[in-house]
């Protein structure tokens, strides 16, 4: 996704000295931690080639769908095609919630995995059912939420750095890089991040990282495109509307 410019993921780097009360509860802004197992965090997961063996490479997570099947990523994640496999939850080598492949693949038309297509770096995954049940049915899922206005509350990226069998989060507010792109100040989500959703306090997606330079160029600055018309569109023909 990125060059790593820190070598290792960077935690517990405090971007400011007071406490900031975000819309799901109190914390400090800009800090990235290790994310502890929880309902919340169960939602994402991390996303490899021919299986857990392979490594993982990107990060998506499960939105509700009628389907109950659907997970969001970046649309570069999908770019090299191949067996993929979406984990929910992995942690230490083991997948909790199962083992999810990935049957079929929504990529925006426009995206072309460069400079004219970073807005449109948003993807959706249909994984395959396992005993008649889909992936939200066994950890749920969050809103897909288009049409948020950039920085209105405060976000939670939660991701898998490709050097860490554990996710990694941070809350802070996202800020403008753009018309259709938005950024968010948080060390340490380096390459494996992508994909990673940036979800507010009402439990909606309003984001994936990735987009402008297909995320960003350092580990501390991560970018987003802004949901519109677009993902919209991805989102409906994904959920089969």
């Amino acid at each position: 996704m990125r060059i790593s410019l820190l070598g290792v993921v960077v935690l517990l780097a405090v971007t400011s000295s007071s406490l900031a009360v975000a819309d799901d509860g109190p914390g400090p802004f800009g800090v990235t931690a290790d994310a502890a197992a929880s309902a919340a965090t169960a939602h994402v997961g991390a996303i490899f080639r021919g299986g857990p063996g392979g490594g993982h490479f990107c990060t998506g997570s499960v939105v509700r769908s009628k389907g109950h099947d659907l997970v969001v990523t970046a649309a570069h994640c999908l770019d090299g095609g191949g067996d993929l496999v979406f984990v929910p939850g992995y942690r230490d080598g083991k997948a909790p919630y199962g083992i999810w492949k990935v049957g079929k693949t929504y990529v925006p038309g426009r995206w072309d995995g460069g400079e004219r297509g970073e807005d449109s770096d948003v993807a959706f995954a249909r994984v395959e059912r396992k005993d008649g049940r889909g992936v939200q049915d066994v950890v749920g899922g969050n809103v897909f939420a288009p049409h948020r206005a950039t920085g209105a509350t405060a976000v939670t990226v939660t991701g898998y750095a490709k050097s860490s069998s554990a996710p990694i989060t941070c809350t802070n507010k996202p800020t403008a890089h753009n018309s259709t792109q938005q950024r968010i100040a948080c060390p340490g989500f380096s390459g494996g991040t992508s994909g990673s959703p940036w979800v507010n306090g009402d439990g909606q997606v309003v984001g994936v990282l990735g987009g402008h330079e297909k995320g960003g160029a350092t580990d501390d600055i991560s970018y987003s495109v802004v949901f519109g018309d677009e993902a919209v569109r991805l989102y409906r023909a994904a959920d089969g509307e």
